[in-house]
């Protein structure tokens, strides 16, 4: 799978990675790319990470877990966001970019506090897909509101 994604970003074509595929594998990219900034991508992010993605994405857990391991692989070998952010920019409304903001907030608190390195990622990534400051700083509220209120 991870081949195929790449093919889609070095001109060779799709390759047989379906649309629905790429923008899963992106999502997780930068779901993974967000619990690795701090240096220590823990069982408590991996579970989190599974949990939105599950939920995003109606997947089994096998799935899940198979996802997980071909988004960790990605981002070994690429190391760029761009072409992570531009799958989920072209295939995602502005609703859902502002979603996946959310999740990435998510992720960043999982393990109990965001790093500078995290918060600093959100907003790259938030400018990559059009979600302006203010509606990034909302998602991040939400997702603080969530979790003192034990919905997280």
């Amino acid at each position: 799978m991870i081949n195929r994604f790449f093919a889609l970003f070095d001109g060779t074509g799709n390759d047989g990675l379906s649309r629905p595929d790429e923008l899963k594998l992106a999502a997780a990219a930068l779901l993974i790319e967000a619990a690795s900034m701090d240096g220590d991508f823990d069982e408590t992010e991996h579970r989190k990470i599974a949990a939105l993605l599950k939920g995003r994405f109606s997947l089994s857990d096998d799935e899940t877990e198979m996802l997980i391991k071909e988004a960790v692989a990605a981002v070994a070998k690429t190391g760029q966001l761009y072409g992570f952010t531009r799958v989920v920019k072209d295939r995602y409304d502005a609703a859902e970019r502002i979603l996946m903001i959310e999740m990435l907030w998510e992720v960043a608190f999982a393990d109990g506090q965001v790093d500078h390195f995290e918060a600093n990622l959100i907003q790259r990534i938030g400018g990559l897909l059009f979600v302006t400051d203010r509606d990034r700083g909302l998602a991040k509220q939400r997702v603080m509101a969530r979790r003192a209120s034990g919905m997280n």
